[in-house]
């Protein structure tokens, strides 16, 4: 069994901040795992500035997936973001800064935060950079910036910098299915296990979490998903996070989202990690209430530039950067469906991703939606070269 204590050293919630990115199952032609193109798309989330990787989510088809190729999966991005992975992630694992770390004025910082050189007047700093084909993973330095614009009375400087989290969705059909995967992505090495339970009653939600929790993941990460509802009630949250040792975090994903992010941080006295997912349409908001991590999908680069603005006090400047992506917010969020049809068109239009193929989805793009993503695709690309120029992430 791998040694998942080790990886958290740091705890929840105050060592999992930042973006935290779910990552879409990219398939070949003949509809197989293509795993290179998955490692192509973790490298660069990683010297994007990542806190960590969500795997197999929602938004990764994971009810499409087999046992094997979930596992399969998991492993990747597991030995991709060690250094296990046939060498392409070993410079994530040696962080190693660009030319003599010996003699780099680096200040460490946690996941998710890029050079602050070249925002507001400064210099572009020359920084590691990611083709959208092949990936040099020889300059990639997650968790470093080497700038020393950060004050270091900054709230978001820490003597903390690790790899990002890795954490594994054990969410199955059926509950001996969820124990299976959780097994399984414990045996990986999961920093954190997250699982998604249908709630019919208080008692019966119990049962199945204490369930997954006597397997003693690192960590227990619960899934509040109701994308028409207020989703788990607040004093069920408490009552868990008060009596079941292993659940350290709760991904909320209701409808409001924003008023339940701060009824549950107020509840469990700031000490669950919270972090929000599907209302990534009101990021400021969350950012505004407290929560620890957001989860979307794609466009690493912008997301955690808005995030790394926000933590070290330019919120202005994270609102500016925000609004520009709402239109393809509004149009990728209309249903779980068109999100990954929209953002592995996007990764295969970056050359992230060697296709955009998906397997059963419920909807489909018509012509005019085709259209429209196309030109959004386009803008955030432009948006996305926009800040590599700034933060000198070329």
């Amino acid at each position: 069994m791998s040694d998942t204590k080790a990886y958290c050293s740091i705890e929840l919630p105050d060592g999992l901040r930042g973006i935290v990115t779910v990552l879409n199952t990219p398939f070949t032609e003949d509809n197989r795992l293509d795993l290179e193109s998955l490692c192509r798309n973790v490298i660069r989330a990683v010297e994007a500035g990542v806190a960590g990787f969500l795997v197999p989510a929602l938004a990764g088809e994971v009810g499409q997936l087999s046992y094997e190729e979930r596992v399969e999966l998991v492993r990747a991005v597991i030995e991709t973001v060690r250094g296990k992975n046939g060498g392409k992630g070993e410079a994530l694992a040696s962080r190693h800064l660009e030319g003599d770390p010996g003699k780099s004025s680096a200040v460490p910082q946690p996941m998710g935060v890029t050079s602050t050189e070249g925002i507001g007047g400064q210099q572009p700093v020359q920084k590691a950079s990611v083709a959208t084909g092949e990936v040099s993973a020889a300059t990639i330095q997650p968790g470093f910036s080497p700038s020393s614009s950060l004050s270091p009375d900054s709230s978001y400087h820490t003597k903390f910098s690790r790899l990002p989290w890795v954490i594994g969705s054990a969410t199955a059909s059926d509950r001996k299915e969820r124990i299976r995967a959780a097994e399984a992505l414990i045996r990986l090495g999961c920093e954190g296990i997250l699982v998604w339970i249908p709630f019919t009653t208080e008692g019966e939600y119990l049962e199945q979490v204490r369930e997954v929790a006597s397997l003693k993941p690192a960590f227990l990460m619960l899934q509040d998903w109701d994308p028409a509802g207020s989703g788990l009630p607040v004093p069920l949250i408490r009552r868990l996070f008060e009596e079941v040792e292993e659940f350290k975090a709760l991904k909320i994903e209701t409808i409001p989202a924003g008023p339940k992010y701060t009824a549950v941080l107020q509840a469990t006295g700031g000490k669950l990690h919270v972090s929000g997912g599907w209302a990534v349409t009101q990021m400021i908001e969350g950012l505004d209430r407290g929560v620890h991590a957001f989860m979307p999908t794609g466009m690493h680069e912008i997301y955690c530039e808005i995030y790394r603005r926000y933590a070290v006090g330019n919120r202005t400047g994270a609102v500016e950067l925000f609004r520009q992506i709402l239109p393809v917010l509004a149009f990728s969020n209309q249903h779980l469906d068109l999100s990954i049809l929209f953002f592995k068109r996007l990764l295969w239009r970056e050359g992230t991703y060697a296709t955009s193929r998906c397997r059963s989805l419920t909807l489909a793009f018509d012509p005019i939606q085709e259209k429209t993503a196309d030109e959004l695709i386009e803008l955030a690309i432009r948006i996305r070269e926009k800040i590599r120029f700034i933060t000198g992430n070329q």
